[in-house]
């Protein structure tokens, strides 16, 4: 007899529906599972075999054939589990083949016949809503989270009899309901704030150009003068996520199994500090299946590299197409998968290997070519692609005892979101563009138009200070967002003047 259930395969963030087609015919008792499955789902079987037997059912004595459909695409994962046995179940009568068609399930079985959570959650439950199906069957763990698609209905289930008995209409289950909370605005409770810092007015300042205009920071400064600090902070400046920011966020963290009942729907963007021994697979993703590096899940949010140089030059020069592109292409044999990765990325670095080359306090024992050698390690084409580089020094002591607080989150962030609103109408009828440091060259050319005050300042910083034409482009991107700070529709002199502070990096060392 021949029966069918369906569920999905998680591709990239996305999942594609899968039909879960078995075949019980006479033979030698036996399971056979086909269409390009991996080592886990081949090993549903026994999982699948056990989870019948001690939820009281029978498997038949004889040959069962699953074919996972279609047969090019690659199945991994546990997610087939439960869509396996239900087929089974089906093809031998036990459960209503009708009512199963409705329905798109999904589940880990284990061995006693209870359900176990399963990554992405999300992305499947958007595939059964755009195939137009009745719900969703799934784990209750994960029922929270596909709750977030609107107009299907979600059953979350403990145990494989269960399934049988709602999908023979014996047992009816209530549909999960997604709390108005959830899905509504974060608070600004957060347990940072820029009120915290003292002192770095300067560094305060070209962070907020930075979060206004989605540019990238580099801060070079002394140990303990506040660069971690100043970067943990950046979430709470940066605008609220949209819902359907929060939605492809929350589909990156689901496939990589980073969502739970606790957190089902992402609302806070997100902030990713990998340590500076990680491997460029783990930054950029990887396997023998690809899953979603540090940069994917920094998408919307902030990527945090501290002690740049610490990096290896090969995990740094993989930042190249993401920081340009917004997305990273990981191909492999079998598949090719493309993740979005349009974050703002915030590094940090010493000024030399032992950190006090700019102090006044404390004297540098590092030679000149020992600094040569460690700033050499972040290469030219790199720091090209990090739009404002600025010093961080040390903050003085008159500083630290003061008592008054500083300029709240909230406060910068209103300014924050005024320049990115101005920023959204210019960008209207740019689909790919959405902030000043994703503008083009024809872009820029159109809506950075300079006066001859500003023309003039910025041809003389050029030839003294011998910028690329990268670096150029950047720094007319954030002059651009200096004026929409300023509400301003032209850029003046003093806007460039501001922006080409913010290339440190890129004048002598004085060494």
């Amino acid at each position: 007899m021949l029966a069918k259930a369906q569920t999905g395969a998680v591709m990239g963030i996305d999942a594609i529906p899968i039909d879960v087609e078995v075949d019980v015919a006479l033979g030698l008792p036996s399971v056979a599972i086909v269409g390009l499955p991996d080592g886990a789902v081949k090993e549903s079987k026994d999982r699948v075999r056990s989870a019948i037997k001690n939820s009281g059912y029978e498997v038949p004595p004889r040959r069962i054939t699953v074919n996972l459909s279609p047969a090019d695409v690659k199945k991994e994962g546990t997610l087939f589990d439960l869509p396996i046995a239900v087929g089974i179940l089906s093809a031998t009568g036990i459960v209503d083949d009708e009512r199963c068609s409705r329905f798109m399930i999904a589940g880990e079985l284990s061995l006693d016949g209870g359900i176990r959570r399963i990554r992405g959650a999300l992305p499947i439950a958007t595939a059964a809503k755009g195939k137009g199906l009745e719900g969703l069957i799934l784990p209750l763990e994960n029922a929270r989270e596909a709750a977030v698609v609107k107009g299907l209905a979600i059953y979350g289930v403990r145990y494989l009899h269960e399934v049988v008995a709602f999908l023979n209409g014996e047992k009816p289950l209530t549909p999960y309901e997604s709390s108005p909370e959830l899905l509504a605005a974060p608070t600004s409770g957060e347990e940072v704030d820029f009120s915290d810092v003292r002192g770095q007015e300067h560094a305060k300042r070209a962070i907020e150009v930075a979060t206004a205009g989605g540019h990238n920071v580099l801060m070079v400064g002394p140990p303990g003068s506040g660069k971690t600090m100043l970067a943990r902070r950046i979430p709470t400046i940066l605008p609220l996520m949209t819902f359907e920011e929060s939605i492809e966020t929350t589909k990156i963290h689901s496939v990589a199994g980073l969502t739970g009942e606790e957190v089902p729907l992402i609302r806070v963007r997100p902030f990713r500090a990998p340590h500076h021994t990680i491997s460029d697979a783990g930054l950029i993703g990887g396997g023998t299946i690809p899953k979603p590096g540090e940069v994917s899940l920094a998408h919307n949010g902030v990527l945090f590299l501290d002690e740049l140089p610490e990096f290896k030059k090969n995990v740094l020069e993989v930042l190249r197409q993401p920081l340009e592109d917004g997305k990273v292409t990981i191909s492999r044999a079998a598949i090719s998968l493309t993740y979005p990765a349009r974050f703002m990325l915030v590094a940090a670095m010493n000024p030399c290997p032992c950190g006090y080359f700019t102090s006044p306090t404390h004297a540098c024992t590092c030679t000149p070519l020992q600094i040569r050698r460690y700033r050499g390690k972040v290469s030219g084409p790199l720091l090209d692609r990090i739009d404002i580089q600025i010093e961080v020094p040390a903050v003085p002591y008159e500083a630290l005892k003061g008592r008054g607080a500083g300029e709240s989150s909230a406060a910068i962030r209103e300014r924050v979101e005024r320049a990115r609103a101005a920023q959204t109408e210019r960008f209207s009828r740019h689909r790919k563009v959405f902030t000043n440091a994703q503008m083009r060259t024809r872009d820029i050319k159109k809506f950075c138009e300079l006066e001859k005050e500003g023309e003039s300042l910025l041809e003389t910083a050029i030839a003294q200070l011998g910028f690329s034409a990268r670096a150029y482009h950047r720094i007319l991107k954030v002059a651009r967002t200096i004026a929409d700070l300023d509400a301003s529709r032209t850029i003046c002199a003093h806007h460039v003047a501001e922006a080409i502070q913010y290339r440190s990096m890129d004048r002598p060392m004085g060494i």
